[in-house]
């Protein structure tokens, strides 16, 4: 009779607890546990909110995925990077300010030199283009005729200019070896020049010896006046 009334009182019980529900059904996140998920609307899910996920990670439509790095939300990518499906990858249509490919690329009033916008090179601004001087019988140029030259092919390289290069001789000397030397002058200028980069279809060279003085006079001062390389814009 005891084992008829425990049996009865299972039965009951059974009957007013009923089964648990078979995943992915639920009615508790109890019925989850065993899954490591939760109960969302009477089903097993990864999770409900971003609670349930782990650092990192956001609940999206009931999954845990890695948490956007950009986007509704959460904000702009940083400078030279777009946002593309939550992650922020590199722009390559990105130019960091001042930088350019063309002209067009810049401010007005500015040109694309070498990458970086700026503004027009020109020749009363950067260069004056004053002659070269020589010492007495000699066409290799000084230290300090170098160093004006190097000035020079910056500015005739960024402002696209042509010239001719003059070469003068000082009165001493025959007019035949004036006239070579003169010569020789303007294209050791010339030489230098293309040397540093400018284009050799830029310069011409021309030598007129002792035939164009810049200083009359036989004495020092005319004649170190007298030994130069002019430029001449054509």
């Amino acid at each position: 009779m005891r084992q008829l009334t425990a049996l009865v009182f299972v039965v009951s019980t059974l009957a007013l607890t009923g089964c648990p529900p078979t995943y992915p059904n639920c009615k508790s996140d109890e019925n989850c546990t065993e899954k490591g998920e939760v109960c969302v609307q009477g089903q097993c899910r990864e999770c409900a909110t971003d609670e349930n996920c782990k650092p990192g990670f956001v609940c999206d439509t009931n999954k845990c995925v890695p948490k956007p790095e950009c986007g509704p939300g959460v904000g702009p990518c940083g400078t030279g990077k777009k946002c593309s499906g939550g992650k922020c990858l590199v722009d390559p249509n990105y130019k960091p300010e001042g930088t350019c490919s063309t002209n067009e690329d810049c401010p007005s009033g500015q040109t694309c030199q070498g990458g970086r916008c700026a503004a027009p090179v020109t020749v009363k601004d950067a260069c004056t283009f004053e002659s070269v001087r020589f010492e007495f019988n000699e066409f290799s140029l000084t230290s300090a005729a170098q160093s004006t030259l190097a000035q020079y092919a910056d500015c005739i390289k960024k402002g696209s200019l042509r010239f001719t290069l003059e070469g003068h001789a000082d009165e001493r000397g025959t007019e035949e070896y004036n006239m070579v030397l003169s010569q020789k002058r303007a294209a050791s200028v010339r030489k230098y020049l293309v040397d540093l980069g400018v284009a050799g279809g830029a310069l011409d060279t021309v030598g007129y010896g002792e035939n164009k003085p810049v200083a009359s006079g036989s004495n020092e001062a005319a004649w170190a006046a007298n030994r130069r390389v002019e430029f001449k814009r054509k």
